[in-house]
């Protein structure tokens, strides 16, 4: 892999809680030549932890917090979260690491302005369903099956780590992410704000209210990102659905449907 292309993937930590784990992918991710890290948390004492530690790296020094996995993958074209699976009802396509390592170098190769993000979980629950929602397709780490007390997962720093070495050294795969250089993918943040208005759209029209199970958030997101729009196709519908918005405005009863309860994988840490 080109250092240019591995400049353009992030590495997100989402409620990563152990300010060591947070060192060790910082180390990782400079010694295999990856830069772009990215921290979801609420708590910012872990982030602080790592970043005052002795050795901190200059990846530690320029990563980048956020408060919603939305916001911090806003400008990625393409996401990639990670799991165990465990007992999980998966919602997306799932490759094993070495597929996925393949995909995501020619995903970066198809569009060289683009960026994709690879999603880690907490230590202790992984990713929830509501932020898996926010992915294109999910990856795991195949794990020893063979002995009684075999473990799902691996620790934070040690599956970044195997990921991204994987992904350093992988052959380039034919990418179902792969568009035309005058076609780039839409962001991540056209699609939640598209995802935000049709929402919006649906709460305005009844259609929450006669079909709540169908317009949970994270099964919007989904949605959406499933039609693999890009970018002047994500303006043109945003156009569309802002249209029916106003055509819509005063002529309804906007009933809201809760969304998604958190719910995560169980057990897991990372992967």
């Amino acid at each position: 892999m080109q250092p240019a292309d591995q400049d353009r993937l992030v590495v997100v930590l989402v409620r990563a809680r152990n300010p060591s784990n947070i060192g060790a992918v910082a180390r990782a991710m400079h010694d295999l030549g990856f830069s772009q890290l990215r921290i979801v948390n609420e708590f910012s004492v872990p982030f602080a932890a790592a970043k005052s530690a002795v050795d901190a790296s200059v990846v530690l020094e320029a990563a980048r917090e956020f408060a919603t996995v939305a916001e911090a993958i806003a400008d990625c074209s393409q996401v990639f979260g990670t799991t165990a699976v465990g007992e999980r009802v998966l919602e997306h396509p799932l490759h094993l690491l070495n597929d996925s390592a393949g995909l995501i170098h020619a995903t970066l190769a198809a569009d060289p302005a683009a960026k994709t993000a690879l999603l880690f979980g907490s230590e202790k629950t992984g990713l929830s369903n509501d932020e898996l929602s926010h992915c294109n397709a999910l990856l795991t780490i195949p794990m020893n099956t063979r002995t009684a007390d075999r473990h799902l997962s691996m620790n934070l720093g040690q599956a970044v780590a195997v990921c991204l070495y994987a992904i350093a050294n992988s052959v380039t795969h034919s990418s179902p992410f792969q568009r035309d250089e005058w076609e780039p993918a839409a962001t991540s943040g056209d699609l939640e704000r598209l995802t935000t208005l049709l929402r919006e759209i649906l709460d305005t029209s009844g259609y929450s209210r006669r079909h709540p199970a169908n317009v949970r958030e994270a099964t919007l997101r989904r949605l959406v990102r499933r039609m693999a729009l890009d970018d002047s196709d994500a303006a043109v519908w945003t156009g569309i659905l802002r249209q029916m918005q106003h055509a819509l405005a005063g002529r309804a009863v906007v009933t809201k449907v809760p969304t998604d309860a958190s719910d995560t994988e169980s057990p897991a840490s990372a992967l």
